[in-house]
């Protein structure tokens, strides 16, 4: 047997195995929600994907035989090392088969590459920015994947241990059914938010959130984020490059933007109806009719699970009830909308406070995710 090479993607062949090994490595597991061939093309294309300004990246293959064994991108991202005093190069979109051989040769490879631009650490699967999909699956495997979140099989997390990485951080997702009315104490906290501070939800078209209220979105959210895991501050064009990716798909009754009194920005949730269903029918592809099983589950789906995206808090504001209120204006969105039961985003597993914000709402916690970290 022919031992493992791996190989930059250089051609338009390659990078079209690159995109397509996922399909074929999973196409056995239910819970696999793919990527969209598109989007991970436009990943690595500077002309579609803005942060690659703040960026190096390149993707690998591991060949043997002639077959694809598994991919790898490595990505050095300048602005994050930057903000943190760091010398970082990160893994994104990892896929192999059960071979340890493989996987080492993976990481091995982007080790060496990120070498080349001085640094001295390996940490991921993490992107350029916060909005890219971050960490590995290493519980809950028989749970629906989603679109927002890499899902990988079990043997994932045994490779890796094996292969001397170390937790960095863990990430757990919140699941709550929606409850039948809103809970008394987001109601109280809620009143009492809006009589302290005029708190109160405000709704905002798509045309005002481009033409100048993403500003403050994103002012806010570099604010509330800032002292998250590997987080960096959104720069104008990064801030565009996420409004084009999701404001078209986003329903605006259930993007609660919170002001206070003053008229300022003091929080925000973006939530969406979960189409996964959707995205697992096009199998990637947007074409021929993949855009049309998406389009379904956009504008037509009867999916009765949301996605909490992101929720972002001024932090002078934190605990002030901005939480309760826009929870008490989401709950009865949701019953409008047939909506039965909520999934947060990963959230960090460190962040009591954001955790401990759902109590009222009976969670559960669950799909705990790991970023991995090693010296190089």
């Amino acid at each position: 047997m022919n031992s493992i090479k791996v190989i930059k993607v250089q051609s338009k062949k390659e990078m079209k195995m690159f995109i397509s090994f996922p399909h074929t490595l999973y196409q056995k597991y239910d819970n696999y929600v793919p990527d969209l061939d598109s989007d991970v093309e436009d990943f690595f294309n500077p002309k579609k994907n803005r942060n690659l300004a703040y960026a190096d990246v390149q993707p690998f293959l591991a060949m043997r035989d002639g077959e694809v064994v598994g991919r790898i991108a490595g990505v050095v991202s300048h602005k994050s090392n930057s903000t943190w005093n760091k010398r970082i190069v990160r893994f994104t979109y990892i896929e192999f088969i059960d071979d340890l051989d493989v996987s080492k040769a993976l990481l091995d490879t982007v080790a060496e590459w990120g070498k080349s631009f001085g640094m001295n650490e390996i940490q991921g699967p993490m992107g350029i920015i916060d909005f890219d999909k971050e960490g590995m699956l290493i519980e809950d495997f028989d749970l629906p994947g989603c679109f927002m979140e890499f899902w990988n099989p079990p043997y994932y997390k045994s490779h890796m241990e094996q292969l001397g990485f170390k937790k960095g951080a863990d990430w757990l997702q919140i699941r709550f059914e929606v409850p039948e009315q809103i809970p008394p104490r987001f109601q109280r906290v809620a009143d009492y938010s809006k009589q302290e501070f005029g708190v109160h939800v405000v709704r905002k078209t798509k045309k005002e959130i481009t033409q100048g209220y993403s500003h403050k979105i994103f002012k806010l959210l570099n604010e509330s984020f800032a002292q998250l895991y590997g987080f960096a501050p959104f720069s104008e064009e990064q801030a565009e490059e996420v409004l084009a990716r999701f404001l078209p798909f986003l329903d605006m009754d259930m993007v609660p933007i919170v002001e206070d009194n003053k008229g300022e920005l003091v929080g925000i949730a973006v939530t969406c109806r979960d189409f996964s269903d959707g995205i697992k029918k096009t199998h990637g592809k947007l074409l021929p009719f993949g855009w049309l099983h998406l389009l379904k589950a956009i504008k037509l789906g009867k999916q009765d699970k949301a996605q909490l995206m992101i929720i972002g808090i001024r932090p002078d504001m934190q605990g002030m009830g901005v939480n309760a209120t826009i929870f008490a204006h989401l709950i009865p969105v949701y019953h409008k909308l047939g909506i039965k039961w909520c999934e947060t985003n990963p959230q960090l597993d460190t962040n009591v406070r954001e955790l401990s914000q759902w109590k009222p709402l009976n969670p559960k916690t669950v799909k705990r995710r790991r970023c991995w970290q090693k010296d190089i």
